[in-house]
């Protein structure tokens, strides 16, 4: 896969509302709007702030955060599709697999493909990767409000 930035974390940070700690996509490296697919990247270090509690003597990427990485990619891709000055709210999170723990210098790729998306919201699939092996899946479920409304 070449990892050529698509989308860098200066435009990600103007399309998502999220910052620090909680903004989890570094970049984007595919997108292919047509089939409705993305492909962020999220470089995972000792310095996360969760590592300090979470399982400190064996650190592990907390699974919400990485479903969270996996809606906040989804976000840029309903973006990139049109639905600009709407933020996607997640509302459900079905079928959830963690497959593997991730844990510090792992790199995670967020691989989303829209099912559906309206004006109201929609659905995606989502996979984080890891060394080319899946570490968790989710189908997630997004209502769209506008900016001003949140």
């Amino acid at each position: 896969m070449d990892n050529k930035t698509v989308i860098d974390h200066r435009k990600i940070a103007k399309i998502l509302p999220h910052r620090y700690p909680f903004l989890l996509v570094d970049r984007v490296v595919h997108i292919d709007l047509e089939n409705s697919e993305i492909i962020g990247l999220k470089n995972v270090t000792i310095n996360e702030h969760f590592f300090s509690g979470h399982f400190p003597n064996v650190p592990i990427m907390p699974g919400v955060l990485v479903i969270e990485a996996m809606a906040q990619t989804g976000g840029i891709l309903v973006h990139q599709k049109g639905y600009v000055g709407k933020i996607a709210v997640l509302l459900n999170v079905t079928s959830a697999k963690f497959r593997r723990p991730i844990y510090p210098g792992d790199v995670i790729y967020l691989h989303v493909k829209a099912i559906h998306i309206s004006s109201k919201g929609g659905r995606m699939s989502a996979k984080a990767l890891v060394d080319e092996k899946i570490a968790v899946e989710a189908e997630l479920s997004f209502a769209l409000v506008e900016k001003d409304k949140l």
